[in-house]
């Protein structure tokens, strides 16, 4: 692990601890009924816990063959600097290259300047040959 006193645990956070390190991360937020359902399609999770404290998490969504995305990277602000974003992107990344078909696609969306982490597992920016779009509910 990356610092003493912290573990990473392969587990879908609960709709409460999933809430909470959203907010605590600055990631946008999303209605207790919506948080519940999207967990419903995690594919894989991890957690990192300190004494039994979830401080962390990173998730996989997808079709199951084809299609995959991460999501959620996230730490609590005052446990970050030790290295756990990028324990939580190995450990993801160790269940990617084990558990999902060889021609699968994985894709993430990176905020600035998380996305130097990503570069290091292997991900690349996709411009100027496709772009990352969104649309979000009203």
């Amino acid at each position: 692990m990356a610092s003493a006193g912290y573990r990473v645990v392969a587990r879908t956070p609960s709709v409460e601890d999933y809430m909470r390190l959203r907010a605590a991360g600055g990631l946008s937020a999303f209605s207790r009924e919506a948080a519940d359902a999207g967990l419903e399609g995690t594919r894989f999770a991890v957690l990192v816990t300190k004494d039994d404290a979830v401080v962390g998490m990173g998730r996989l969504i997808g079709d199951g063959g084809c299609f995959f995305q991460i999501v959620d990277i996230v730490v609590e602000p005052e446990h970050q600097g030790h290295g756990l974003g990028k324990a939580i992107m190995a450990a993801l990344m160790e269940h990617v290259k084990a558990a999902l078909p060889s021609s699968a696609y994985v894709s993430l969306i990176a905020d600035v300047p998380a996305n130097r982490l990503y570069e290091q597992f292997g991900f690349r920016e996709t411009a100027p040959r496709s772009l990352g779009m969104a649309f979000k509910v009203p």
